[in-house]
Formats: C-alpha cells, sequence, structure tokens
C-alpha cells in the first residue's frame, strides 16, 4: 500500500521561504510521477509541480514559476518542494500525490499540510 507523508508547513511572512517534504513508500517508484498540489479554502484543488522519479522531468504551474522547485532524493525516497518569495495567496493545504507516467490521473495522495504566508 502507497504511503505519502508530508511535512515541512507552517506559518512564514510574505517574501519569506519553506521548504516541503513528501516520504514515499509501498512500491516502487520508478515509471512514476509525483506531484504537488494545493487547496485553498473554498477553492478547488490546483496542480503546483510534478517531477518524473526517473529521469530530469520537471513541470511547474506558471504562478510559481521562477519561485518553486520541485527535486527528489531517490535514496530517501522523498520529493521535495522549495518554495520561495511565497505570497499570501500561496496560502493552502499543500498534497502530494502519485501517478503512472503513462495514466493522467493521480491515484495515491498524502494528507497534506498547511501552509500560511501572512503580509
Amino acid at each position: 500500500q502507497v504511503q505519502l507523508v508530508e511535512s515541512g508547513g507552517g506559518l512564514v511572512q510574505a517574501g519569506g521561504s519553506l521548504r516541503l517534504s513528501c516520504a514515499a513508500s509501498g512500491r516502487t517508484f520508478s515509471g512514476y510521477v509525483m506531484g504537488w498540489f494545493r487547496q485553498a479554502p473554498g477553492k478547488e484543488r490546483e496542480f503546483v509541480a510534478a517531477i518524473r522519479w526517473s529521469g530530469a522531468s520537471t513541470y511547474y504551474a506558471d504562478f510559481v514559476k521562477g519561485r518553486f522547485t520541485i527535486s527528489r532524493d531517490n535514496a530517501k525516497n522523498t520529493v521535495y518542494l522549495q518554495m520561495n518569495s511565497l505570497k499570501p495567496e500561496d496560502t493552502a493545504v499543500y498534497y502530494c500525490a502519485t501517478r503512472r507516467v503513462a495514466i493522467m490521473q493521480y491515484d495515491s495522495w498524502g494528507q497534506g499540510t498547511q501552509v500560511t504566508v501572512s503580509s
């Protein structure tokens, strides 16, 4: 059974930084994509960034390009989201998720970690 556990959320002032971690277990993730999503109160969940578990391909939503960086540590089975220049509108619960490369739907999700950016 796949388990995804997020950590690293918290309260930060606008302009600050946070690094989220997603520890993955329960399968071999080669051939999978790891993604970060977020959901703000009253809004739909939205895609933030993704990375292939093998290779160097990364993908970002336009609103985080240049501010957020997704990376992974295969030895630790952990994916990171480095968030810089945070804005109040980045406030949300951040989730990590995984899917097969060939299938667009994410099939496993973590519980989420709260990120709050104060102005």
